[in-house]
């Protein structure tokens, strides 16, 4: 009987704590005393599907090219790039393919050093910086651009034909920049291996967005 009263109770409690939590209405982390904002309105449950007012692109962009983060890894290509101009590499009027482009950190930098021609791709576009396209499909003639450049060749599905496709875009005499995590002379020379069409210019390791890497450097030849 003692033990029967007592799930009644245990019952009795659940149910009326139960009612309790759907009639309450949830705080929100804005504070009691805050100044009204019109253009918000909190969700009054997790329930509440009512569309939220977006950023426009241009707020949105200017947002967060404005964080420290941001601003940051754009200085670090910056520095990666000016290196590129010494070795003669770069100029302010080559066309520069960047693939694989992520935000778009590369191509900001790029456009800072005064090289106006630069065109950023990825699977997913970051407007204005960046647009769509597949790496292991490019969408542009053969011959086009004068250095083609990627950040993140360590991410390709098939590295054959995302190679490939970064020689046949790049003219001949050209060069193909690839950066990858530090790595040793085995590691350097599998990669290498990959541009059939390319001799190999030099290897070195750098300091990228605060990570140790190693840039591999190809002179696109287009060798029968």
């Amino acid at each position: 009987m003692f033990l029967k009263r007592l799930s009644y109770v245990s019952i009795t409690i659940g149910t009326i704590t139960f009612i309790l939590l759907l009639l309450k209405t949830p705080d929100t982390c804005v504070a009691p005393d805050s100044p009204p904002k019109p253009h918000l309105r909190f969700p009054k449950s997790s329930c509440d599907s009512s569309p939220r007012e977006l950023l426009p692109l241009h707020k949105k962009n200017k947002r967060l090219w404005s964080t420290k983060t941001w601003q940051n890894k754009v200085q670090s290509f910056s520095n990666f790039f000016r290196a590129c101009y010494q070795m003669g590499l770069l100029h302010n009027d080559s066309k520069v393919l960047c693939v694989s482009a992520g935000a778009g950190h590369e191509v900001m930098a790029l456009n800072q050093l005064g090289v106006a021609d630069v065109t950023g791709i990825e699977l997913l576009d970051s407007p204005p910086l960046v647009s769509r396209a597949d790496p292991h499909n490019l969408p542009f003639f053969d011959d086009v651009f004068d250095l083609g450049f990627s950040a993140h060749f360590a991410k390709a599905l098939f590295p054959n034909r995302f190679v490939s496709e970064m020689e046949r875009t790049v003219r001949a005499g050209g060069v193909c920049v690839v950066v990858v995590d530090e790595c040793g002379d085995e590691e350097v020379r599998e990669i290498v291996d990959l541009f059939t069409n390319s001799s190999f210019l030099g290897a070195l390791n750098v300091t990228l967005t605060g990570l140790r890497m190693t840039r591999i450097i190809m002179k696109v030849q287009h060798l029968p």
